[in-house]
């Protein structure tokens, strides 16, 4: 994650100083969400077939070569636009394509009890790497330049491609999948029709897209307005301050988790959590004490990681073994893909009424939806305990 959040900082920069094109500040959003949310089940299916440790090599190869496509552009002097889409569209097709084989290999780590401990740690290594790799990012293309910055970069990849090679679990070894015959996109969505009498699950991916498709990446990119109007104005050290809070929250709240293990991976708890996370984003939107927001965009945070690994780990346990790539990777579509549509939702509700009351609508739309969606999974459960009073 590290090496993925270093590439956005090097080559966004040199995209805008080359180029000074909105339109390709747009898609650079777009083509690092999109391969999420088309192409996510596909490559759930092919995690249910193949070895997962072939597929996160590929997919870490993947970005190395993205990496090293940048820097022989950058000192060539050959760059045009449309090699810069070709290469972001590559990018976010690397990201999206070792989501489900990550999540298999989890699953064949540790046994079923364990398994939302190994959600958590996961989800908040990985939020280690995106809290720091903005900082990292700047240091080598200020200390390296962006030649050397993005082929060093290449660095930050090789300890999962060398991982990889050495450990003894394929996604498989513990419960071996029904993989299917045939691996297309229309075969896998499938899936959906099968999977949706389980509420529980239905819900918790339902939950993680509202999140997704509501705040989204809403607090990143609207920080420099709410930092104006906070009083830091131009300060960078107060703008920095408030994005490290939010994501120190996050690393915060997944070793708090771990440390205690007292909040269980259940509906009830991803859906206080999700609340939470509204109510500390509608807080934040509408204060005007920057110390108040500090401590929102903490526990913020601390919420945000909870849903997550939460929604995360009921997924993993609800999830059918003969086709858990695929429902993998239609959380993965509606937790991550869904952000494409953030951008437009923010868009939207920002040019008609503003992008702080924006921020504010959004976050009350995610606890009205999180609510609903925590009834939804309820009624399921009441209706799944009738059934079975009913049968005995």
């Amino acid at each position: 994650m590290m090496g993925d959040n270093n590439e956005h900082v090097i080559t966004y920069w040199v995209l805008w100083e080359k180029f000074h094109s909105p339109a390709l500040v747009g898609f650079e959003v777009i083509s690092h969400w999109l391969p999420f949310l088309l192409l996510s089940v596909w490559f759930g299916t092919l995690a249910e077939r193949f070895d997962c440790r072939r597929l996160i090599n590929i997919s870490q190869g993947l970005f190395m070569f993205v990496s090293i496509m940048w820097g022989v552009l950058f000192v060539t002097g050959t760059l045009q636009m449309w090699m810069a889409c070709v290469l972001l569209v590559l990018h976010g097709m690397a990201g999206s394509m070792w989501g489900p084989a990550e999540q298999l290999l989890l699953h064949d780590f540790v046994d079923r009890d364990e398994l939302p401990s190994a959600v958590r740690l996961n989800a908040t290594f990985r939020s280690l790497g995106v809290l720091f790799g903005p900082a990292v990012g700047s240091a080598l293309l200020l200390g390296l330049g962006p030649v050397w910055g993005i082929w060093a970069n290449v660095a930050f990849y090789l300890p999962m491609q060398i991982l990889m090679m050495r450990i003894p679990f394929t996604g498989h070894s513990r419960e071996p999948d029904a993989a299917p015959a045939r691996v297309t996109i229309v075969d896998s969505v499938r899936v959906l029709r099968r999977v949706w009498f389980n509420r529980v699950l239905v819900s918790m991916i339902i939950l993680s897209g509202l999140t997704a498709v509501t705040v989204g990446n809403a607090l990143q990119v609207s920080m420099p307005i709410f930092a104006g109007r906070l009083g830091s104005g131009t300060d960078g050290t107060a703008y920095g301050v408030l994005l490290f809070a939010n994501g120190a929250g996050a690393v915060l709240g997944g070793f708090l988790l771990e440390s205690t293990r007292r909040i269980k991976p259940s509906t009830r708890w991803a859906v206080v959590s999700s609340v939470i996370f509204g109510i500390t984003t509608l807080t934040f939107a509408t204060s005007h004490s920057y110390l108040l927001a500090v401590i929102v965009l903490v526990i913020g945070g601390v919420a945000n990681m909870g849903s997550m690994s939460i929604t995360q780990s009921i997924v993993q346990l609800e999830a059918p073994a003969g086709e858990r790539g695929r429902v993998f990777g239609v959380y993965g579509m509606f937790s991550a893909g869904l952000r494409t549509f953030n951008g437009f939702t923010l868009s939207v509700l920002g040019t008609a009424i503003g992008v702080t009351r924006s921020v504010a609508v959004v976050a009350a739309m995610l606890i009205i939806g999180a609510v609903a969606a925590g009834v939804y999974a309820a009624s399921g459960r009441r209706r799944s305990a009738a059934e079975r009073t009913g049968s005995q």
